[in-house]
């Protein structure tokens, strides 16, 4: 097409734009000087100061505002023609349903999680309405176009699943420091400042340490007559002493392992060298006024690793400062990385248990990045990204389909190309999101509840949000707003049923259809019973099985019980799991990204997205 139905295309397209992020500023941006005449934005976000080195609409007077409303401001000052409609929401709220995305000729995701992609895919298909999706972490990237009846949508093909660590890796033997931090964040961090009702598996179990050494959950309770430098330092001497000591109780654990050493505070620090001091608040504030220990206790350097003296007193100075200036947060915290007070927790609590497993420290810059599951963004990644995405908005507006991409940003040349263009694959006819196809859930129906299923699979595994449950003709559960009373004490009575023991039983053999009106999507369980499951290998108790030979996963842990997930999160878009380990994504020069297979070796928990060893037998599409 010419260049003035190209310039038509683009001055009549109404666009949806989903997230306001990295991705997300340089889109508008490049949407703007584009051409483009009407663009909305959903994004739920406020501006952090950790977004302003590469989020570049955004400035400090920003932070805690919403990142759509300032980017549409920020922009209207350098193209104050175009019409930006910002929305500080949700785009699982209930006003983005499929009429909403009917509007629109094409939408542009630039969001950082699996879930919101998942749900954004289905509303664009039932909506028929093209969809741009986006991705970065570090110097990778990617875009790629997925369009109702031409192309592939996002999922069908399934994610990898992060990494996991039985909790008794976790708990009693780490061997490398991501298993610390999981264990600071996940149990220490939840324990001492989350929901104290919770189970955690903070305190090791031990049927031979005596009663004086084995630690028990009233330990966590601070009593009446302790001040805060009284707990911080009975904390100390539990976790990463008497603690320790229950593990080594367990002796056949340590027959093939280095025994840890336990730590306790007198040992570490001297009681000369503890400060007994109090804490002022103007020593502990950072250059963007948040709660620090780092400014009280002298240092100034992110990037450098704390002795275990040094960690120490981090430890128990940001305590301290969570019980004396946040103490009304205390029981509702979870862990932020843009919370300075809880990574310098986390940092120090992670450093002092590898201390003594002998592991090596880490620095605070190190730990955030895992805890936080951060592959740090690459502003220019996201421009690249961001003017790709624009040019196939723009093939899609024209309608020219056959000259449509999927582009892969690279970091480092493969065929002498940093950005190699992959033609889009057709729609995988076993997808159970475009085209129905039903799922195995093999599970137990004697013991199992339909909670389980509703939770760990319907819910967390095909990412619905507001399902309901068939068997048969019978209704067995529902949710929603317009629901009567009756009706919602029946399905909540259905819940804590046994599968089997259900109105109409759930047994090997029947088929649950499942759907989520808001949605507008489908499908179909066959239902297999099973007696026993691995207890590690499947920690839900049941198992899904789909299109491919593995169980589908949504790439986040649905066991609380036997283990801890890296909870997974992405960059500016792709997956990554949170041990950055500098591993580098090599192509062979007669692959596509998309053909090589996932790493499994387990000292490698880098994963990527859309790396998947079946693609290489799908057929492109002409």
């Amino acid at each position: 097409m010419d260049s003035d139905s190209k310039a038509e295309a683009i001055k009549r397209a109404k666009v949806l734009m989903v997230g306001a992020g990295g991705i997300g500023c340089e889109l508008l941006k490049t949407l703007a000087l584009s051409g483009f005449q009407e663009v909305h934005i959903i994004d739920m976000d406020t501006i952090e100061v950790s977004n302003l080195n590469r989020q570049f609409l955004f400035r400090q007077s920003h932070v805690g505002q919403s990142k759509a409303k300032v980017a549409r401001d920020a922009v209207l000052k350098f193209v104050p023609q175009i019409k930006i409609t910002p929305y500080h929401a949700n785009v699982k709220d209930p006003d983005f349903n499929v009429e909403f995305f009917k509007q629109f000729n094409v939408v542009l995701n630039g969001l950082d999680n699996l879930d919101a992609r998942r749900h954004v895919n289905r509303l664009c298909l039932a909506a028929e309405v093209p969809l741009v999706e986006s991705g970065t972490t570090g110097f990778l990237g990617q875009v790629t176009v997925h369009i109702k009846g031409r192309t592939e949508c996002y999922e069908c093909q399934p994610k990898p699943t992060p990494k996991t660590y039985p909790v008794c890796t976790i708990t009693s033997t780490p061997s490398k420091f991501i298993h610390c931090v999981v264990w600071a964040k996940d149990l220490l961090f939840a324990k001492l400042f989350g929901d104290k009702n919770q189970e955690n598996d903070l305190f090791v179990p031990s049927n031979n340490a005596s009663d004086s050494v084995k630690p028990t959950d009233n330990i966590i309770e601070r009593g009446s007559d302790e001040d805060p430098e009284q707990y911080s330092r009975k904390i100390y001497d539990y976790v990463f002493g008497y603690n320790i000591q229950a593990a080594l109780a367990n002796e056949e654990t340590w027959k093939n392992r280095s025994q840890p050493k336990p730590t306790f505070l007198r040992d570490v620090l001297p009681e000369k060298d503890i400060l007994h001091n109090g804490i002022l608040e103007s020593n502990c504030l950072t250059d963007d006024l948040s709660l620090s220990v780092m400014p009280f206790l002298g240092m100034s350097n992110p990037q450098e690793v704390w002795n275990l003296a040094e960690n120490s007193r981090v430890f128990l100075k940001a305590l301290q400062l969570f019980l004396e200036k946040r103490e009304k947060d205390i029981g509702n915290l979870t862990f932020d990385k843009d919370d300075q007070l809880a990574v310098e927790f986390v940092t120090a609590a992670a450093n002092i248990r590898a201390s003594s497993f002998g592991i090596p420290l880490h620095s605070l810059f190190d730990a955030k990045g895992i805890a936080g599951n951060i592959v740090h963004a690459v502003a220019t990644t996201n421009a690249i990204i961001a003017g790709l995405i624009v040019i196939e908005a723009i093939k899609v507006l024209q309608a020219d389909f056959q000259n449509c991409r999927m582009t892969y940003c690279l970091e480092h040349p493969s065929r002498k190309m940093l950005l190699m263009p992959v033609e889009p694959y057709e729609a995988n006819k076993s997808c159970y999101v475009c085209s129905e196809t039903p799922l195995l859930l093999v599970v137990n129906t004697r013991t199992s509840t339909l909670r389980d299923v509703v939770e760990k699979i319907i819910k967390n595994k095909l990412g619905m949000n507001l399902p309901m449950v068939m068997q048969g003709t019978t209704l067995i559960y529902e949710v929603g707003d317009d629901l009567e009373e009756d009706a919602v004490a029946n399905y909540a009575l259905n819940l804590d049923k046994i599968l089997a023991d259900l109105p109409a039983p759930v047994t090997s053999g029947t088929i649950l259809t499942v759907e989520d009106f808001r949605q507008e999507l489908k499908c179909h369980l066959n239902i297999k019973h099973r007696d026993d499951f691995d207890e590690e290998k499947e920690p839900d108790g049941m198992v899904l099985l789909g299109w491919t030979d593995r169980a589908i996963s949504n790439g986040q842990s649905t066991s609380t019980d036997h283990q801890v997930a890296v909870g997974s999160t992405e960059s500016e878009g792709i997956k990554v799991a949170t041990e950055v380990s500098g591993m580098k994504r090599e192509l062979n020069n007669s692959k596509t990204p998309q053909d090589v297979e996932d790493d499994n070796d387990e000292d490698d928990d880098l994963v990527l997205l859309d790396n998947h060893s079946e693609t290489n037998k799908k057929q492109r599409l002409h």
